[in-house]
């Protein structure tokens, strides 16, 4: 029996598997991500009328200007996260759709996301009730200052671009910590990763990405 998690057609299981081969020739090496990707139903964070392009790998849009990002950054920005070790607790700034949380919520025990704008946020809680995740909380506030009444985290994912990363966020990094992020403005981006270590950050610049503005406020 097919589920509305399953999918049909363009949907299907069959169609999540290519998708993974996709990611895996670009590069994306870590198994237990793709694993985690293959079985998220991406369909399911997106409109009715885009579904049949939830398992492309491209960005799609999501209404209040925003996107949900392409799957090959959500693996990337994923397993730079992960690293080598077994984050707890991690941050999310941007909630958006709920996708890159699903993700995350699969891997780490306890995941905190921040989404500055009320309706995304209300669509996103449903969407997970709906996965009977429940190992993510969520808050609506301004991204560039973190959760700090959680913090230290032991990793912080922004799913949205700044010309630098906000100091508040690099205070809530936990030592040993690892924080991703697109830095930059639009038309000139690239991901970086940050590592607090016991002398200060180590930072790495890697590949050019395509980000909406982190905004300060909720709305």
């Amino acid at each position: 029996m097919t589920t509305r998690f399953d999918g049909i057609g363009m949907t299907s299981q069959r169609t999540r598997d290519r998708l993974i081969e996709r990611l895996r020739a670009q590069g994306i090496g870590n198994p237990t991500v793709l694993e985690v990707i293959r079985r998220t139903p991406r369909h399911l964070f997106v409109d009715e009328a885009l579904a049949s392009r939830a398992y492309e790998d491209t960005a799609l849009p999501i209404g209040h200007g925003q996107t949900i990002s392409q799957p090959y950054i959500v693996a990337r920005m994923t397993e730079l996260l992960i690293g080598e070790g077994s984050p707890r607790r991690v941050l999310e700034i941007g909630t958006g759709c709920a996708y890159q949380t699903a993700v995350l919520a699969q891997l780490v025990p306890n995941v905190f996301s921040v989404e500055r704008i009320q309706a995304l946020l209300h669509q996103a809680r449903e969407r997970l009730y709906q996965l009977r995740i429940n190992n993510a909380r969520l808050r609506l506030a301004d991204g560039s200052l973190g959760w700090p009444e959680h913090a230290p985290y032991d990793g912080i994912l922004v799913a949205a671009a700044a010309p630098s990363v906000p100091q508040a966020l690099c205070d809530q990094l936990a030592p040993g910590g690892r924080l991703v992020a697109p830095v930059g403005t639009r038309g000139s981006q690239r991901l970086v990763l940050m590592v607090r270590e016991a002398e200060g950050f180590q930072q790495r610049t890697l590949e050019a990405v395509s980000f909406v503005p982190l905004v300060a406020g909720t709305g």
